[in-house]
């Protein structure tokens, strides 16, 4: 039940649910809180680049519609020279739909000064984790400002695209002796292109790994993909499983980047498998 009322609830069969009484409905949570297992120490939220052709209220339309409630901010939807008054205006529109922002980036970075503005614009956000893609040269830079602001900072990995960080074992081999505030954004599907195993990835890594970009792919190439969450290579069960098991705590944020014109579809399918798969198996090992 808890399984097919959340596939239900976030693929876009809230027209069902909305023909139940509220009384209906509230027995259902009633029921459904009572005899879930405990929850899990992830969360589900939206990396920002899913929504690059859309304003910021179409984008909190989209993830009110999934009944997703947290964000990592892309500087489309509030630019990186934004001032207090525009950041606090925007935290105010994120609140009115039950959102919450948690994270910046991904941002890219080829000089300090550009260290230096994503660190600011961090901390005038009120965030204390930034997505970044840093040119290896600045990384002692990086972890110096990791040290001056108390900052988690996750270098996103990009598969076979760019030559700059494209498996989790290059990110690791440039980090690995700097402070432990600096890890992984792990995009599991550009992991699976450049022929890696994510689900082994995430358990190698886990303790650096503190941001997660959700998806699959069609194929374990550069040629790959992404699409609906339940339909491409990845193991998705195996690798909420290993989520479990290496008992991570931070966000794993769908990045849709199949119909980024028309994605509602596809996000909603994706969200509801994945929270199907977290029901079916938590349910499986109770």
């Amino acid at each position: 039940m808890t399984t097919r009322r959340s596939f239900l609830k976030s693929a876009g069969g809230s027209a069902a649910l909305a023909t139940m009484s509220p009384a209906a409905i509230a027995s259902v949570n009633s029921a459904e809180q009572h005899n879930a297992p405990s929850e899990d120490l992830f969360k589900l939220g939206m990396a920002g680049y899913t929504f690059v052709n859309f304003n910021l209220d179409q984008s909190l339309e989209m993830m009110k519609k999934t009944d997703v409630h947290y964000l990592c901010i892309k500087d489309f939807h509030l630019p990186l020279t934004s001032t207090p008054e525009q950041i606090t205006a925007f935290h105010e529109k994120l609140a009115k739909s039950g959102v919450t922002g948690y994270a910046v980036g991904p941002i890219y970075m080829k000089t300090t000064q550009e260290v230096d503005n994503a660190f600011a614009y961090a901390k005038r956000v009120g965030v204390k984790l930034i997505i970044g893609v840093p040119n290896t040269e600045l990384l002692p830079y990086v972890d110096k400002k990791v040290k001056e602001y108390d900052f988690r900072y996750a270098i996103h990995n990009h598969g076979p695209d760019i030559a700059l960080y494209p498996n989790a074992v290059s990110i690791y081999s440039a980090i690995k002796d700097l402070d432990a505030r600096i890890g992984f954004c792990f995009d599991m599907g550009h992991d699976r292109r450049n022929g890696d195993d994510p689900v082994a990835d995430l358990q190698t890594y886990a303790k650096r790994i503190f941001d997660i970009h959700l998806k699959n792919v069609t194929a374990a190439t550069k040629e790959g993909k992404t699409c609906e969450l339940g339909r491409g290579v990845i193991d998705i069960p195996a690798f909420v499983d290993m989520l479990r098991k290496v008992k991570y705590e931070g966000s794993c944020s769908l990045e849709y980047e199949k119909d980024m014109k028309d994605p509602l579809a596809g996000i909603a399918e994706s969200v509801g498998y994945f929270k199907g798969v977290c029901d079916a198996s938590r349910k499986r090992k109770s």
